[in-house]
């Protein structure tokens, strides 16, 4: 049984809930509490950060980043990186995560017509989330680059217009 699972802006009532995220020591170390991540959005207006709820709980967060900080990914101007995805770990297990990154290339197109391409890095010692990513049609293309716990495979999504 899949239950509603959507897609929005981040906005101060979510706060709570995110607070709240638990993610175990062997997860954390490959993503960012949404705490520290919207942190850095503040600091970086090109970072949005979205939430994923389900039946209007909050049961997950990640943050869409574009413009000039994304360099070390791609020279596509018309790209956009995921980055911090995390599902909080009681609701983990449920599918959230994957129907949340398989609604992502309509959301953004809603939201950022310009984008042509999504893109993500999953730590190599990450395989769970590596295949998520797969399973809702990333690509691995070969690029690999350096990452906070050891090498990251580069995923890439060609956004159709």
């Amino acid at each position: 049984m899949m239950t509603n699972v959507t897609l929005s802006f981040f906005e101060e009532k979510h706060m709570k809930e995110l607070i709240l995220f638990h993610l175990p020591d062997n997860q954390e170390k490959f993503t960012q509490h949404p705490e520290k991540a919207l942190k850095l959005c503040e600091e970086d207006r090109e970072r949005y950060p979205i939430v994923i709820t389900a039946s209007g709980r909050t049961v997950g967060f990640f943050v869409l980043h574009k413009g000039e900080n994304i360099k070390d990914f791609t020279s596509n101007e018309k790209a956009m990186v995921i980055r911090a995805l995390s599902i909080n770990h009681q609701e983990q297990g449920k599918g959230y995560a994957k129907n949340a990154m398989m609604q992502v290339p309509q959301f953004v197109t809603t939201h950022f017509p310009e984008i042509n391409e999504l893109i993500l890095a999953v730590n190599f010692k990450n395989e769970p989330a590596k295949q998520l990513y797969e399973k809702a049609g990333f690509e691995d293309r070969g690029q690999i680059k350096p990452g906070p716990v050891g090498p990251q495979y580069v995923l890439h999504y060609d956004v159709i217009k």
